[in-house]
Parts: structure tokens; C-alpha cells; sequence
């Protein structure tokens, strides 16, 4: 890990929320994600499943969790199961957890290496009523690929066939929207970092530059404030490149006169930054430019001030779309008579901003959720209206993190420049 580890506070205290909903006589059972394989002997980079992490705080594979609150074998409330390390792998892979490590990390006084836990694994299923199993729950994405939390889920139906069985991501969604201290406190180091690489690129940025060298600028800063690395592939798309919402190819020149727009984000210690700026490649916007920079700019202080305890998630996002309608209105990109003969599934504004404007943010860039659900203090959301014109090579979004509090929301990213001229100003001092 390059991150400093977070306090076990955290862990512990999510693991009471956690068993507050848990029925009783339950256990819940957590994985590791699978070393997912690349090609040849190669794995792709190891990221921990967030359900873990978030209970645990092991940032490593082949580890599992029970918690089992009641348990009648003494002890074993909470278990914690870790990979034995041996001689050849600490020379090819390095050091892995010890048992007191995990311990400390973790909170979780009850440690097992995994050649030793699976007698104990069978006694706590049997001895309980009911098994919570944690798969992935997205409603706008369905895997192709097995992963290692299917696969026990499939070994648990047919072991344990009499057993009822009960799912984990419900409950983690309740709780996970709703952020700790501790978790603000990581979010806002990783945030941090995205503002020292985006202050770093504005100085960069220049007509010739190509988008992987604003990648790699924006890269190297990451890595040397200790950040993990990206919290997802960065989009750094100038001129047409910025109406490609996922553009990922990062390999044309920056030319004089372009809009480069740059959508990144620092992960640190799991927790994700998200930040989108879009700046002139010469360091000074166009007229027009400025218009519709200014109009998303409008329409990101409006939707930042909807996001509110008791605001409905599905309504907050309509009324965002009011907010565009007006703005596109006054740039002369639709007209009245589009707003009279639209469809109401897809109105007029969304030729133009067609994505939605808020998502949450946590472990996972798109932060576990309930769609449907009501605003409360704690949510951490993205905040990231735009406008793209493809018939003008012109795509503007910009983007920053709002927490919502009791008194109250607060932008996270109130220390990186957002406004024209302090973006102009940055470019040319």
C-alpha cells in the first residue's frame, strides 16, 4: 500500500451498523475480489471488493469475513480470515499480512490463515438460521464475468441447501451512502492530490500538447502524493474529443482554439476523487466559449443547491433538466418549438446534455446506491452537468463533490479553480 492505513475505527464501526441489520441468528460471509487474470502468468492490478474493505479494512486477496452476532462459539462474533505467507511468496510477491497485522488493521480480534478456517467456516454456517451473501447489485450493469462472491454464493446453495439465504448489498447501500468522518477525511486526501495534478496541468496546457502527456503529468502527481494511482481511466478529450462522454484513447494533439476537457480522480486508500475541469488550450477562452462554459458553470451552482436532506433523487435530476432547458434557450441551442414538440422520455436539453448530473461517490467512482431513494446528510454526491456540441468541436462539463450535512452542503472541491478567470488567470501567471 502507498496510502497510510486508515484508523480501525472505521472498520469497527461500520461492522456495528452492519450486524445492527443483520436478522437474528445470521451470519454474513464476505470475499476478497478475485486476482482477475490479464494474459500469459499476468494479473491486472488488485483491487479490493468494497463490501470488504469497508467492513475489514484489508487491502489484500484471498482474505474473508464472518460476522455472526450471537454466535454461540465463544469468540467467534466477528472472524477474520487472511492468506498464509511462506518463504517463496514473500520473495516473488512481498510482504502480506500477519495475523497481528490484520488485527490492527482491522479491529478483528479473531484471525485465521485460510488452511485452517474451513472446519470453522462449516460449524458457524450450521450453527446459524440464515446466510448473508454480498453479491454485486447494479442496476445499470450486469457482468458477464463470474466473479469470486457468485461462485460461493453457488458453493452455499448447494452445501447448505435448507438454509435461508439473505443479501448483504441492500444493507450495504443503506449504510454506505452515508459517510463517516473517516471516510470524508480519506475522500478529501484524495481530493487534495486531483487538485495539486489539476493546478499542475493548468501550467502543462499549451497548443501541441498531445492528451497522453496531460495524462502522464497528471499521473506522475498522483503517484508522488502517495495516491494509489487513478480512481478510474481519466478522459482527457480536446476539441471533439470532449462530446465523447467516455473518451479513454487520450492520443491527439491539443490544438490552439480547442476546449480541452479533463474528467480524473485520485483513489487514496480506496476512496475516490472525481473531478472534471474544462480549460482552453491557449489559456483564454473564445467569446462563445465563455457563454457556454458559463451556462454549465450556472447550472452546477443551481443543482448544488438542490442537494439537500429530503431532496428525491429521481425529481432532483428533472429539476437539474429545468435548469439546462433555460440555459440551452438563452445559448440558441434549442428552441421553444423543441420544447413544445419534445418527448417527455427524452426532452429537448438532453440533445445537448444527455448524461445524468449527480452520482455517489466512495469506494466505487459510481458509489453503491438506491435509486429511488431521499437525500440525507452524509450522501457524498458528484455534481457534473454539461453541454456538448458536436457541430462546434465544443464539450464543457465541469464537476465537483457536494456533501450533504444537517446545516447545510459543502463542496469538497471549493479549493480548485472553477471560475473563468481563475482558470485564465492559472494559465497565463
Amino acid at each position: 500500500m502507498k496510502y497510510d492505513p486508515i484508523s480501525s475505527e472505521l472498520f469497527i464501526h461500520n461492522r456495528k451498523r452492519f450486524t445492527a441489520h443483520m436478522k437474528p441468528g445470521t451470519v454474513a460471509i464476505f470475499n476478497a475480489n478475485d486476482m482477475a487474470p490479464r494474459s500469459g502468468d499476468q494479473y491486472h492490478n488488485f483491487r479490493q471488493n468494497a463490501g470488504l474493505y469497508y467492513l475489514t479494512g484489508i487491502d489484500q486477496e484471498e482474505t474473508m469475513l464472518l460476522l455472526f452476532p450471537g454466535c454461540p462459539r465463544e469468540g467467534h462474533e466477528e472472524v477474520l480470515i487472511i492468506r498464509r505467507t511462506n518463504e517463496h511468496l514473500a520473495i516473488w510477491e512481498g510482504h502480506k499480512y500477519t495475523k497481528e497485522e490484520a488485527r490492527e488493521a482491522s479491529g478483528i480480534q479473531r484471525v485465521y490463515f485460510s488452511d485452517e478456517a474451513e472446519q470453522m467456516i462449516n460449524e458457524l454456517i450450521i450453527l446459524s438460521e440464515g446466510i448473508y451473501l454480498n453479491l454485486n447489485e447494479n442496476d445499470r450493469f450486469l457482468s458477464p464475468v463470474e466473479f469470486r462472491d457468485l461462485r460461493f454464493a453457488r458453493e452455499i446453495q448447494s452445501r447448505y441447501p435448507a438454509h435461508e439465504l439473505y443479501r448483504a448489498q441492500p444493507i450495504l447501500k443503506k449504510l454506505q451512502t452515508v459517510k463517516s468522518k473517516w471516510e470524508v477525511d480519506a475522500t478529501q486526501t484524495a481530493i487534495d492530490i486531483t487538485e495539486k495534478a489539476f493546478k499542475r496541468v493548468m501550467k502543462f496546457v499549451k497548443p501541441g500538447v498531445w492528451e497522453y502527456e496531460v495524462e502522464a503529468e497528471i499521473t506522475h502527481e498522483f503517484i508522488r502524493n502517495r495516491a494509489t494511482g487513478h480512481g478510474y481511466t481519466p478522459i482527457i478529450g480536446s476539441g471533439a474529443n470532449a462530446c465523447v462522454l467516455h473518451y479513454i484513447d487520450n492520443n491527439q494533439q491539443c490544438k490552439d482554439g480547442d476546449v480541452l476537457l479533463m474528467d480524473f480522480g485520485a483513489e487514496y486508500a480506496n476512496y475516490n476523487a472525481d473531478l472534471t475541469r474544462s480549460i482552453p488550450v491557449n489559456g483564454r477562452f473564445s467569446p462563445r466559449q465563455k457563454d457556454v462554459y458559463n451556462a454549465v458553470l450556472r447550472v452546477l451552482k443551481g443543482a448544488r443547491e438542490l442537494l439537500v436532506p429530503g431532496t428525491v433523487f429521481i425529481e432532483y435530476h428533472k429539476e437539474v433538466g429545468k435548469l439546462m432547458e433555460s440555459e440551452l434557450l438563452g445559448l440558441g441551442l434549442i428552441t421553444k418549438d423543441d420544447i413544445a414538440k419534445q418527448d417527455p422520455e427524452w426532452p429537448a436539453y438532453k440533445k445537448y446534455f444527455m448524461h445524468g448530473t449527480s452520482h455517489h461517490l466512495g469506494l466505487d467512482v459510481h458509489d453503491i446506491m438506491y435509486r429511488y431513494h431521499t437525500m440525507e446528510a452524509g450522501n457524498l454526491f458528484t455534481c457534473e452537468p454539461g453541454i456538448y456540441i458536436p457541430e462546434e468541436n465544443l464539450g464543457i462539463r465541469i464537476e465537483n463533490e457536494i456533501l450533504i450535512t444537517e446545516k447545510g452542503n459543502i463542496d469538497m472541491f471549493k479549493n480548485i479553480p472553477m471560475e473563468v478567470e481563475e482558470i485564465e488567470d492559472w494559465m497565463n501567471g
